[in-house]
């Protein structure tokens, strides 16, 4: 889900004081900051997120925010009219409840702040900041210096802070701010996922457009046009259509030429959301810069462990990456545990590449399938994922790599990539007697035919 941006500033604060940036539209939007604030409150409470104690996600986010910024304190609070709950925190602590909780009354922490102004409160010295040297729960800590940046629900409402303390007087550095923030944005797409899923348990209508409405979040809207080529993309998600994201694609533009990624998460939900969010965009941050397929999974793969850890969220995929050569392309494909893509040749002949590899997120070293192909004019190479070979039909039998094979065979030798991502997708859905119980994506890279 796309993370809700901050709203348009009103006036600049300066930065005497300890807040730094600038504050949000108060008069605005005075229902979304505020520790009393009826409509902020009300926000909170309907998360659920104060009904449970310390989670594991929101652990590893400070965590993550400790290690950024060198710091031996960092937590996540969540606060109410009433009380502040720290739901992260990278170590347990001694003043945590018989739950592992620590909880304080909200004007007793730092983060009453954050909430009230509605932007990150940067203080290098506390002892020399009126607003913080007697507050109980800085003396309880030892904050010596502090920094505190506003996480949000997804209609924008302040629900709390992330904010790491450390025992000496510092200067907070551009970058440490920044990094801080990009932590924050991980906690409201986290939060807006969560309660994205509330909906999806509580009401079944709405939950259908809201997994559609997520799943376009996380694939492209439309395929881009590259010079050169037809790209014709497909996703149908399986079950009932309320599961949130399995599957994904993308194709992004790279110098000289362009890349394609197709991957199968486990899972749905939630969880499957975060990790297409996470595959996505490691995918597309290393193929700007890197030529190598397999660098590029490995990445993915360096990426979900880091986050999860070992075997705890992985992935299937193939990368290929296309390079210009004379009028045509030279592909080179990586696979991860995923199914073999084929190549449709402009006078009909299919051949099945090679697969191999394991899946993304097991271990450290994943080995990677590699093929090296050069598509002529007219030639297609078709990926896609297991919701295609897996289709079954009444008997149980799968459609597997020989229905691939005979459904992209069977087309007339001229067929487009649009023709083809349909003639995949339509006869493994007849196999299936018209229903698709897995989510399936299909993506279709042809070179331009002569003319």
């Amino acid at each position: 889900m796309p993370h809700t941006p901050t709203p348009r500033a009103t006036s600049d604060v300066p930065a005497t004081g300890g807040v730094l940036g600038r504050r949000v539209g108060v008069e605005e939007r005075p229902d979304h900051i505020g520790v009393e604030t009826p409509g902020r409150v009300a926000a909170v409470r309907a998360s659920r997120l104060l009904d449970r104690g310390p989670e594991e996600t929101f652990d590893r986010i400070a965590a993550l925010a400790a290690t950024v910024l060198s710091t031996p304190m960092a937590y996540l609070s969540i606060v109410d009219d009433l009380v502040t709950t720290l739901k992260g925190a990278p170590v347990s602590i001694a003043l945590c409840g018989p739950d592992g909780t620590y909880r304080a009354p909200a004007r007793d922490a730092a983060c009453q702040l954050v909430v009230d102004a509605g932007v990150e409160v940067v203080v290098p010295d506390t002892a020399a900041d009126p607003r913080l040297r007697d507050l109980v729960q800085v003396k309880q800590f030892g904050a010596a210096s502090w920094i505190g940046v506003p996480v949000r629900g997804p209609e924008g409402h302040v629900f709390g802070n992330l904010c790491a303390m450390d025992t000496r007087i510092r200067d907070w550095t551009g970058a440490e701010i920044e990094g801080m923030r990009t932590l924050a944005a991980a906690v409201d797409d986290h939060i807006a996922l969560r309660l994205a899923a509330q909906s999806l348990e509580s009401y079944a209508v709405e939950a259908t457009e809201l997994a559609r409405t997520l799943q376009q979040a996380l694939l492209p809207t439309h395929a881009p046009r590259i010079p050169g080529v037809g790209i014709a993309t497909r996703f149908s998600p399986g079950g009932t259509g309320t599961e949130v994201l399995g599957d994904f694609y993308d194709v992004v533009p790279s110098e000289g030429g362009f890349g394609v990624v197709i991957g199968d998460v486990c899972g749905k939900g939630p969880t499957a959301a975060r990790t297409t969010a996470l595959a996505r965009s490691a995918v597309r941050t290393a193929a700007h810069s890197e030529p190598d397929p397999a660098v590029v999974l490995g990445t993915v793969n360096a990426v979900l462990l880091d986050w999860f850890g070992a075997g705890r969220s992985f992935v299937s995929a193939a990368y290929a990456r296309f390079l210009r050569a004379g009028d045509g392309w030279d592909v080179r494909l990586a696979s991860a545990g995923h199914p073999p893509g084929f190549v449709r040749h402009a006078d009909g002949r299919v051949v099945e590449l090679g697969a191999g590899g394991r899946v993304l997120g097991l271990g450290d070293e994943p080995p990677t399938g590699l093929d090296r192909i050069v598509l002529g004019p007219g030639d297609s190479l078709v990926l896609y994922t297991d919701g295609i070979t897996e289709a079954r039909d009444g008997r149980k039998v799968q459609f597997d790599e020989a229905g691939v094979r005979a459904a992209i065979t069977a087309l007339n030798g001229d067929a487009d990539a649009d023709r083809i991502a349909d003639g995949l997708v339509g006869a493994a859905l007849r196999h299936a007697g018209g229903r698709n119980a897995d989510d399936v994506a299909v993506v279709v890279v042809q070179a331009a035919p002569r003319h």
